[in-house]
């Protein structure tokens, strides 16, 4: 089954012509059917590229899921044009009556910030405290994963001096997890962060650590009841996303590392090496299947 996104929003040519199937609203209006509710709170500045790329993700799975873009910033970013931002965009304020099945709040690139100097980080509060009783399983990803942390367990994120950028190996650490089901014991995925959080940390906060490595520390990490998942890397990413970042840097005169593990011998002016869309197609996929669909109630308004 399709993911149901407007029939307007530029994602649906995008992913239509890679034959992933996605339909629009009036298509999905005779599917007699419950489908999944997924919102998604997109805080990255390029609003469509990320769309593009977490739907390609959710699209691998034989559930019917309806999708509902949200933001928490009335100012419109400087790289999506407004009026694709007012045509399908909800403001948390008109959606925050709904519950969902899940929910996927993005990275930003907000790494240098202390929390508190983050314009809309009252907003945040309330969106993630909204979230444990109107969501089934939340997934925090990159710098969402590190606020989290910092606003249910008082975790905060040191930074690092060096940015962590590229494509590094993670190991497996609890293979018997349902969000884990079907990885190889060693899998590749990007980073693009300043901030690390200790791996002591999160298993002080009571958190299950899922996988991992000594070079990146934990990569996705889970609360027992599986309603919030900590992803502090980019599996969403597409094949070029790391190479525009370093040369984006490049030209700003901010003498960026090159990114580790992503080009062939390290070396930019070759093509970079995909080698985790796989994995994390299938970190969506479990996702959806373990830790939404298999555990949501039938009826959304008996989730507390």
């Amino acid at each position: 089954m399709p993911i149901r996104i407007p029939g307007e929003l530029p994602a649906l040519s995008v992913l239509s012509d890679e034959n992933i199937f996605v339909m629009d609203d009036q298509r999905a209006i005779h599917q007699d059917i419950r489908p999944l509710e997924v919102g998604i709170l997109n805080l990255m500045p390029n609003k469509i590229e990320t769309e593009v790329q977490i739907l390609r993700l959710l699209s691998n799975t034989p559930l019917q899921i309806n999708i509902d873009l949200i933001r928490i910033d009335s100012q419109a970013p400087k790289n999506t044009p407004a009026a694709h931002m007012d045509t399908f965009y909800h403001q948390f304020e008109d959606i925050e009556h709904k519950k969902y099945d899940g929910l996927i709040v993005t990275g930003a690139p907000l790494a240098l910030l202390d929390y508190e100097d983050v314009k809309y980080w009252p907003k945040m509060q309330q969106v993630m405290d909204w979230a444990k009783k109107h969501v089934q399983s939340t997934m925090f990803l990159c710098w969402a994963a590190h606020a989290a942390m910092y606003h249910f367990f008082g975790v905060n994120r040191a930074l690092r001096e060096d940015k962590l950028s590229g494509v590094y190996p993670h190991d497996v650490y609890q293979p018997t997890d349902e969000l884990m089901r079907g990885f190889d014991g060693r899998f590749f995925a990007p980073h693009s962060r300043f901030g690390h959080i200790a791996v002591q940390d999160y298993q002080n906060a009571g958190l299950n650590i899922l996988a991992g490595s000594e070079e990146v520390g934990a990569y996705i990490a889970a609360s027992h009841d599986k309603r919030m998942v900590f992803v502090t890397g980019h599996p969403e990413y597409d094949p070029e996303t790391l190479d525009q970042e370093y040369r984006r840097d490049l030209a700003a005169d901010l003498n960026p590392a090159i990114p580790l593990h992503y080009y062939p011998d390290d070396d930019p002016t070759q093509t970079p090496l995909v080698t985790w869309r796989a994995h994390g197609t299938l970190l969506y996929t479990n996702w959806l299947n373990y830790y939404v669909y298999q555990v949501t109630p039938f009826d959304l308004t008996t989730l507390a």
